[in-house]
């Protein structure tokens, strides 16, 4: 795999304190808006009409667009600095999200959310690689990253509970709220240093998912170099990514239509329903890098995936008319579960990269994680057309949750290699 020379300058120059706000901040946003759109849907659906198609358009238009480019802008970090590509996917963002506050119809705020998921897919990557060029001691860049995921912990915390309150004033609140985020982490970015800069080149586009992975063979300067997934740790860690985030985002989608459709539980009852999984989350993210130094990133990620699984296993065993206070407790797991996840597997992934291709790394990870969960919002909706909504909802756990248990079974090997390599 070859490289090219990336200048160096002192982790002094580097500002760590604003590079890490500024990543939070981004990561925050996204976050935030992926959370608090799914408890407006009824509301939205009451406007603007359309059936559940419609409804899961407005989620995925946004994650698949955030999913799709998130190499593309991996690599664009690291062409013309992280700095700079992230001010133009915050701002990208902003704008999108004024534009969805003021959609007039559905295939307009479906636009909205496209530009809005190609502004978060500059965004997500671009923040990592900004911590990857701050923090060069790997220990104090592992707890970064778990400060990283605190930022998008708490917009999942806060997320459908802010999203209850708006929607029961207007829903169109829920995207003007990302206006004051966005100015914030602009003038934020402001006191960060410039990135190094790195002289890579654009690996040509292609029009297939074939062409695209033969030019990355062949070519000289891939957009992500192939030998990254020889690795089976790096492999491993990025299928885990993407089913974990599937089945949270699959999760949230179903409980958002079965707390209001099938329990008749308003918007904001809602988003108290989502605070004891996500407020859990942002409490025990600190604890995350704590865990992982101590007994290692592998045993922290097959942790939670066992969690995730009993989580949705324990969802899936309940009658369709459980007490609704019930259910919250039992989507706690699923949620501890991608905490105890998420960090490690991007901390595991930038380890196996050079400080020069962190955008590359971060696209990667990021590309696997959304993905997942679009794919978990679109086979989680085909699978409730035709049939009973709880029949429906039942397979979609059942399934994620034995899915999670092979790669357990996948994982645990992965524990001698990485001590193997420290």
């Amino acid at each position: 795999m070859s490289v090219t020379t990336v200048k160096s300058f002192p982790e002094a120059v580097a500002r760590p304190r604003a590079s890490l706000a500024v990543a939070m901040l981004g990561f925050f946003v996204v976050a935030l808006d992926a959370q608090i759109v799914n408890v407006a849907l009824p509301e939205i659906r009451n406007d603007f009409g359309g059936g559940l198609s419609g409804l899961q358009w407005i989620v995925t238009g946004y994650t698949l667009m955030f999913s799709a480019l998130q190499l593309f802008a991996g690599t664009f970090s690291d062409r013309v600095g992280a700095r700079r590509a992230y001010g133009i996917g915050m701002i990208l963002f902003t704008v999108a999200s004024m534009a969805c506050g003021f959609s007039p119809s559905l295939p307009a705020l479906i636009a909205g959310r496209v530009l809005q998921g190609i502004g978060a897919a500059m965004i997500t990557p671009t923040s990592l690689a900004l911590i990857r060029e701050a923090f060069h001691d790997p220990a104090r860049r592992g707890r970064a990253i778990v400060y990283w995921g605190l930022g998008g912990s708490v917009a999942a915390a806060a997320g459908p509970v802010l999203g209850g309150i708006l929607t029961q004033l207007d829903w169109r609140l829920i995207f003007f709220v990302n206006l004051p985020v966005g100015v914030a982490a602009l003038l934020v970015l402001s006191r960060v240093a410039p990135s190094p800069h790195i002289l890579l080149t654009f690996a040509i586009c292609v029009a297939s998912a074939a062409v695209f992975v033969a030019a990355q063979a062949r070519g000289s300067h891939p957009m992500i170099p192939l030998d990254l997934f020889r690795s089976r740790a790096v492999s491993t860690a990025l299928i885990v990514a993407g089913v974990t985030m599937a089945a949270f985002y699959g999760v949230v989608f179903l409980q958002s239509l079965y707390f209001q459709q099938e329990r008749g539980a308003s918007a904001l009852e809602t988003g108290l329903l989502f605070l004891p999984m996500t407020g859990l989350v942002a409490l025990l993210n600190p604890l995350v890098a704590r865990f992982a130094e101590r007994f290692g990133r592998i045993v922290a990620i097959v942790s939670g995936q066992l969690l995730m699984a009993a989580g949705l296993a324990s969802l899936c065993l309940l009658p369709g008319n459980a007490p609704t206070l019930l259910v919250a407790f039992l989507m706690v797991p699923v949620g501890v579960g991608g905490s105890f996840t998420v960090p490690p597997i991007i901390a595991l992934i930038l380890d196996h990269l050079p400080a020069e291709l962190a955008g590359t790394a971060s696209g990667a990870v990021n590309t696997a994680r959304q993905l997942g969960g679009s794919l978990g919002v679109a086979i989680f909706g085909a699978a409730l057309a035709g049939q009973d909504f709880m029949a429906g909802l039942r397979i979609n756990l059942s399934i994620t949750a034995l899915l999670l248990l092979v790669l357990v079974a996948v994982s645990l090997p992965l524990r001698h290699a990485q001590q193997s390599r420290h």
